[in-house]
């Protein structure tokens, strides 16, 4: 069945209850008068609530009305935004440096309003000692929290530790701030416009120095 509403004659009732253009309640009255009333008004006749008593119409433009729906849900799919878990693994025993790596990853993953699933990973000996992996994510949680929060607590899951971190800005809030700064440095390198006067008294300087007497040669 279509999801469409039925307009003008294909409306198959005796009566129905009429809106008017401007939302105005005009009643129940036959379908014969409704449909003479839409095209005295150049306008559709448009079944809005079916399973009502009598049936709810509305005099509408109804081709206006589909475009303007369609556009409202095409913006609102436009600034959906669906929030996205990335995840980094990390070793017990990391290096400094991969630690900072890694920690570069987090910050970005979280700038852009994403989940982070942080997983640490044990390997022989290393699963009797879990407690490294613990004092590992929470130190990682320690360094970002400026930029997120831990959503989920560290947990065991057969050799790997999981912990789970929420963004504090929202998906929708982060991808604006991000089209904000890609602005502001696309405006940057553009540079002043070449309209731009000079600043100071550079552009006189060469006018007042033509317009200096020359200097008369000294007598011997």
């Amino acid at each position: 069945m279509s999801a469409e509403p039925r307009i003008n004659d294909r409306i198959r009732v005796p009566e129905v209850r009429l809106v008017g253009p401007s939302g105005e309640q005009v009643g129940i009255v036959p379908l014969a008068k409704a449909l003479e009333l839409a095209q005295e008004y150049d306008l559709d006749l448009v079944e809005v609530a079916a399973t009502a008593r009598p049936p709810v119409c509305k005099l509408m433009d109804y081709g206006k009305f589909k475009y303007e729906s369609a556009m409202k849900a095409r913006e609102a799919r436009k600034n959906q935004a669906h929030t996205v878990i990335k995840e980094m693994k990390l070793r017990p025993k990391i290096d400094p440096h991969d630690y900072d790596t890694k920690k570069g990853h987090v910050v970005r993953f979280l700038k852009q309003g994403d989940k982070v699933k942080i997983t640490i990973m044990f390997r022989g000996r290393e699963q009797s000692r879990p407690e490294l992996g613990f004092r590992l994510l929470q130190r990682l949680a320690s360094d970002v929290e400026d930029l997120g929060f831990i959503e989920s607590n560290p947990k065991q899951d057969g050799r790997n530790m999981i912990m789970v971190l929420g963004p504090h800005k929202k998906k929708t809030e982060a991808m604006a701030e991000a089209r904000e700064a890609q602005a502001a440095r696309k405006a940057e390198r553009q540079g002043p416009t070449p309209d731009a006067e000079p600043e100071g008294d550079t552009a006189e300087a060469p006018a007042a120095a033509a317009e200096a007497p020359a200097e008369t040669p000294s007598e011997a």
